[in-house]
């Protein structure tokens, strides 16, 4: 297990910010990994980037000590709670574990709408399917046995929880993080590929069907695609020689994105003799880009409030609604979107110059923007995603309606 300590004001010295100093006072008395100081004074001044850091440090490092009690009971019996609903899985790990931490394999099961006996049986045969030369491989057991067992609006809070506890417990890298899938779960990884793309680092599709959805989330997610070329039923070759295609077009007209393998087995009918297993090697290839240039965000009918460094206030995600968004000059932020009108810009440094004003633009109107690092903004990043990586200091919500036509500006603070 990997132990997470907090930074004691005497370590950080005499000269320790005074908000800072408060942010450590604070978490000292703090309990709860919910708790936020968000409405305290202090957490609301600006603060910069060596603060902004150090904070960020701290807050995780608090949370996660936090969370580690209930994290631990759901890790030692091997489950993951949501609701009503649990999830069981086993894992296995492989290799030495590399500098930066261990890669982490999620790998869903066939089956479907069929008895219970049914699906344990492709649960425990997923377990042994692949062995990652390094990682953790987990095998999830599907909380349902419905046809859609793997794209249910449940699954994706109980991954973002899987990721967490293997972070917590067997030092996984957030940042090396892969889904795949076989059959059913080659439809779970169509499906969870697109609107958890920013949680991943890459994905792999084993003969399954993606139904409704559609590819454009993929933007920045390296996505492979398996298939026996004889695999007929619900035309799963012919439409994977579709996606093939789709993929190709799109990787055509946005050459830094969209990159993907499509390998189609002409011999192979549903089982594929584990040749597919060369998806493993592949996908560990990769690493997380969690602040890309260009999002493509599709809305899935299950809605997300995150993705990347794009976002929307709570409450106010549109169904199958379809957003670009781009770092298009210098501090500057152009998104276009049909249907979604107010979002959520997820800052930091990697992203913009947090000190210098920041324009974005909103389908072709713009506004300027005078940003600042305040670390009530770190929590309230945290709150949106468990996720280190994504623990920003400044969340700035724009709108169509605060943006004026190109050419003129209005600052806000």
């Amino acid at each position: 297990m990997v132990c997470f300590l907090l930074h004691s004001p005497s370590r950080l010295g005499a000269d320790t910010p005074a908000v800072i100093n408060s942010l450590e006072k604070w978490l000292g008395e703090a309990d709860n990994p919910s708790d936020s100081p968000v409405d305290e004074e202090w957490a609301r001044e600006g603060i910069g980037t060596d603060e902004a850091a150090t904070a960020q440090s701290l807050i995780w490092s608090w949370f996660l000590e936090k969370s580690l009690p209930a994290l631990r009971g759901e890790f030692e019996s091997r489950r993951v709670s949501f609701g009503d609903l649990e999830m069981k899985y086993e894992y296995r790990v492989f290799g030495d574990r590399p500098e930066g931490g261990r890669r982490l394999f999620i790998s869903m099961h066939g089956g479907g709408n069929a008895p219970s006996r049914v699906n344990d049986r492709q649960w425990q045969n997923q377990i042994g399917l692949y062995e990652p030369e390094e990682g953790v491989y987990v095998a999830p057991r599907a909380p349902t046995d419905t046809w859609n067992l793997w794209h249910q609006e449940h699954i994706d809070p109980m991954f973002a929880r899987l990721i967490l506890q293997m972070v917590a417990f067997e030092d996984v890298n957030p940042d090396r993080v892969y889904l795949m899938g076989y059959s059913a779960g080659g439809d779970g990884v169509y499906q969870l590929a697109p609107r958890m793309a920013s949680w991943l680092a890459a994905a792999s599709m084993m003969a399954g069907h993606p139904n409704e959805t559609r590819p454009d989330g993929l933007r920045n997610l390296p996505f492979a695609l398996y298939m026996g070329g004889k695999d007929a039923a619900y035309n799963r070759n012919q439409v994977a020689a579709e996606w093939k295609d789709m993929l190709g077009d799109l990787n055509k007209k946005d050459a830094d994105g969209y990159v993907h393998k499509v390998v189609i087995f002409p011999d192979f009918g549903h089982w594929m003799q584990k040749q597919d297993a060369e998806a493993l090697p592949w996908m560990s290839g990769f690493t997380r880009n969690t602040t890309p240039d260009r999002i493509v965000w599709l809305q899935d009918d299950v809605l997300h409030e995150a993705f990347y460094w794009l976002g929307v206030p709570k409450g106010k995600a549109v169904a199958r609604s379809l957003t670009v968004a781009s770092v298009s000059g210098p501090q500057k932020i152009s998104i276009a979107s049909e249907d979604q009108d107010v979002f959520l810009l997820f800052l930091s440094d990697n992203l913009v110059d947090l000190d210098k004003p920041v324009i974005v633009e909103i389908n072709n109107s713009s506004a300027e923007y005078q940003v600042r690092r305040t670390v009530a903004d770190l929590f309230r990043s945290l709150e949106y995603r468990k996720d280190r990586s994504y623990m920003v200091p400044v969340i700035l919500e724009v709108s169509a309606d605060s943006t004026q036509p190109a050419g003129a500006a209005s600052d806000q603070p």
